[in-house]
């Protein structure tokens, strides 16, 4: 059994943000900005809990639709990250901050931190850049995800 290369590791905490770094095919691709990181998900509010998890290409959501007017050059359906208890429906998606996001990771080519929470910049390229990579993870066979948390002490992280 080969050991999973594509991953989301947790790295760092803002007030109600959760930076992380997204591998594909064991190599690191960009940064992703989540929500705040509970034992439990919340709808809208928290980030996938730490586990392994399916990809898949969903092609009957409304944001399915924006995506591929926005990108019609390669867009063939939103990477959706599937078998979360209890959710369905999280994209990797392009985004800034924990307000773009109801759960779903947000892409980044780098991050910034402001009042205490983390930001992504640089969202749109990297999503056009990680976007045919997981497309072809998929393609390939290599459609599962693990998400793990590295995160240090949230007092360490929250000092000034």
């Amino acid at each position: 059994m080969n050991a999973i290369s594509n991953k989301i590791i947790r790295v760092a905490e803002g007030k109600h943000s959760t930076l992380s770094h997204l591998y594909i095919g064991g190599l690191f691709c960009c940064y992703l900005l989540e929500d705040t990181v509970r034992d439990h998900k919340v709808a809208g509010e928290t980030a996938i809990p730490p586990g392994e998890y399916g990809l898949l290409l969903n092609h009957g959501a409304d944001m399915n639709k924006r995506y591929a007017k926005r990108y019609p050059a390669f867009h063939e359906g939103m990477v959706e990250i599937i078998e979360i208890p209890n959710f369905r429906l999280v994209f990797l998606h392009a985004g800034n901050d924990h307000t773009d996001t109801s759960g779903c990771p947000l892409t980044g080519s780098y991050w910034v931190r402001v009042n205490g929470d983390y930001e992504v910049r640089g969202s749109r390229p990297a999503y056009e850049f990680v976007y045919p990579l997981l497309l072809a993870e998929i393609n390939k066979g290599n459609d599962r995800l693990v998400v793990e948390n590295r995160l240090p002490h949230r007092d360490w992280v929250q000092a000034p």
